[in-house]
């Protein structure tokens, strides 16, 4: 494949640029979205990790359905979470839209369950896979980023 020798940066352009001249997402970037959501399922399944999983909503592989287990040694150990996960048509190069859909009292995720988490938002890279998302999350759930406190009551309590 010409692709696998393909400068990245320059795959990269050429696949945001086939995103932006197609109209809607188009069949190809869907079809190129879909293959990399199917690989990641794969991924995660195989992976092994512990207290994490998610699988495709139904029939749509863009929207997913997510599990987190708190992690040990936590407030959160044995309680296990629900979340979504939307991937836009850009996706890889655009971040998911994740959210709890069960309650989390955490300073980082606001009272509709969106979370603030740095991966998710500017400091998002196309490198990141679902996995990698759930960990992070997992992870944010033993400790707190400073840096973003969308749910200050919470986090008051805390101190």
């Amino acid at each position: 494949m010409a692709s696998q020798n393909m400068d990245p940066a320059a795959a990269a352009a050429s696949s945001t640029a086939a995103l932006k001249g197609s109209e809607s997402g188009g069949s190809a970037a869907r079809s190129s979205v879909s293959k990399r959501l199917q690989q990641e399922l794969m991924t995660l399944m195989m992976s092994g990790d512990k207290g994490i999983s998610a699988f495709p909503e139904s029939d749509n592989l863009f929207k997913w359905i997510g599990t987190i287990d708190g992690a040990n040694g936590t407030v959160y150990e044995g309680l296990r979470y629900r979340l979504s996960l939307e991937f836009p048509a850009g996706y890889p190069y655009q971040a998911p839209r994740v959210k709890f859909v069960t309650s989390c009292f955490h300073p980082n995720v606001d009272g509709q369950g969106f979370i603030c988490l740095d991966i998710l938002k500017d400091k998002w890279s196309a490198l990141y896979d679902v996995r990698s998302i759930l960990l992070s999350i997992q992870s944010l759930l033993g400790g707190c980023c400073v840096h973003c406190h969308v749910f200050t009551t919470s986090w008051s309590m805390t101190l």
